[in-house]
């Protein structure tokens, strides 16, 4: 622990800059040779940024039209996006950086700057979301509803869980690569697996349905303003694909990349139809929370199928917990990579131009925390006991802000097809007419109040929406204005 904190103190405060260049090279293939990853690693580490538990209680308590929801959004919007990012990072001289490096190409310095702040800032607000998340499942496991209803405790776990994680950022890209591997396959993959089990069981012993599928009730009759909020989570849960790109250099094969994320299409796609409908089947409806449902589900469960499902459902929600805590630990790592590259070049002041013996660019992960620390103060308090509005805001919050990262992504790859054709690729995707439809309608529709919003916090729903977009939208303008000034000073780096 002592050793850990001084190689803190050394690479965030300050250490040694590499200006030999024969030695910043050796030093260069020492860490990408540390940092290789296989096909198989950098699925781990993508799955735990994009597979999650924590959309599957919300999910379950849309009813039916969820199925319809998560094929709309999977296969016309998640599958197109992927492939996307697949074709923009495997063109010539685009495979560092991520969609700082792909925007930039298409739409020049602004609007790579700005694309890569506002994925790298969205994610503040979506680690709350989680955090709620692992409260919620900690709360059942040990029998302690105040970890929730408390606000001021939901607030002080939050600190030790966010903190935690920013400390084990510093063993590098590949170590991470490791405990996300373990983490999502213990902590999200067998939670999910052992749920559709327990599921089947209870169809099997012919238990009572609370929701029942058919034709006519899993497509949405009418477009009204609560069927089109309903339809925006759904979005989000499959957002992030991109993010790991990257890491893309790490890998053994970087052509394997457009097939690491079909895999991820197809497994996501699968987990998230089977575990929501699992749910949703098997409690009523009035009985799904948003930060509990989960692991309150398994247990009822279990319990149904005559087993102790409320031993065994603590024992999941420490799973459950774990494997979200390794989904923390990808989205500091991610994104905060490809703001390093940004930071290198200038577009940011040269304090942040720093890493880690192990390239981890360690003082934008605790800026990035910083961060999550300031929104997790506004709408932690503002929500009160109420959790599930606190869950509710985080989440249409972090779906609104990542829209605005693929609208860019959109445009870039558009001005891409048509300007640039003769830039030589590895991959090309299949076109999907619908994509920029739907992200363009479900980044407006994230602006209304989610159903069940009690009517005296829609007001403070709305306008803290408004009040988290317009500071995404206008800091990296302020900070692109100064950038010229940043890359008089920048420092040299090992590249």
């Amino acid at each position: 622990m002592k050793k850990c904190i001084i190689n803190f103190r050394k690479n965030f405060f300050g250490g040694k800059i590499v200006s030999d260049k024969s030695e910043s090279l050796t030093k260069l293939e020492e860490d990408e040779k540390y940092n290789r990853l296989t096909a198989l690693k950098l699925f781990a580490m993508t799955s735990s940024m994009v597979i999650s538990v924590n959309e599957l209680a919300p999910f379950g308590k849309t009813g039916p039209t969820a199925v319809f929801y998560l094929l709309l959004a999977g296969l016309i919007w998640f599958v197109p996006i992927t492939q996307m990012a697949g074709e923009m990072a495997s063109v010539d001289g685009w495979d560092k950086g991520g969609i700082f490096t792909w925007v930039k190409g298409s739409l020049g310095d602004r609007a790579g700057w700005t694309a890569m702040f506002y994925q790298w800032i969205h994610i503040t607000v979506g680690m709350n979301t989680m955090m709620y998340v692992i409260i919620g499942a900690l709360s059942i496991t040990f029998d302690t509803p105040w970890f929730n209803t408390t606000p001021s405790i939901r607030f002080l776990l939050m600190m030790v869980i966010i903190w935690s994680i920013t400390l084990v950022e510093m063993v590098g890209v590949k170590k991470i690569g490791h405990i996300a591997e373990w983490l999502f396959g213990l902590g999200i993959a067998l939670p999910v697996i052992l749920l559709i089990i327990t599921f089947f069981v209870y169809l099997f012993q012919g238990r009572p349905l609370y929701m029942h599928l058919s034709w006519n009730n899993i497509f949405p009759h009418h477009l009204t303003g609560a069927t089109l909020v309903a339809f925006v989570p759904f979005v989000l849960a499959f957002c992030g694909g991109e993010a790991s790109a990257p890491h893309a250099k790490y890998l053994e094969n970087p052509k394997k990349y457009s097939t690491v994320m079909l895999a991820l299409a197809v497994t996501a796609i699968s987990f998230d139809l089977l575990g929501s409908t699992a749910i949703g089947m098997t409690i009523p409806k009035d009985q799904i929370q948003n930060s509990t449902g989960f692991v309150y589900a398994f247990g009822k469960i279990l319990d149904s199928i005559g087993l102790p499902g409320d031993v065994i459902k603590k024992f999941i929600g420490v799973l459950l917990a774990a494997g979200i805590i390794g989904e923390l630990g990808n989205w500091l790592a991610g994104p905060s990579q490809g703001m390093f590259e940004a930071a290198k070049e200038g577009y940011m002041p040269k304090f942040f131009a720093k890493s880690t013996d192990r390239d981890v660019p360690m003082r934008l992960i605790v800026l990035q925390t910083l961060i999550v620390t300031a929104s997790a103060i506004l709408i932690t308090f503002t929500s009160g006991k109420n959790s599930d509005f606190a869950f509710n805001v985080s989440l249409a919050a972090t779906t609104a802000q990542y829209l605005m990262v693929y609208i860019l992504m959109l445009i870039s790859y558009i001005v891409l097809k048509v300007k640039h054709g003769n830039l030589k690729r590895s991959y090309y995707m299949t076109r999907s007419k619908g994509l920029g439809v739907i992200t363009v309608v479900a980044f407006f529709i994230s602006f209304i109040p989610a159903q069940g919003t009690p009517t005296e916090l829609k007001g403070v729903y709305v306008w803290t929406m408004i009040g988290l977009c317009l500071i995404v939208t206008i800091l990296p303008l302020v900070i692109y204005h100064y950038h010229h000034r940043f890359k008089q000073t920048k420092y040299k780096q090992k590249n």
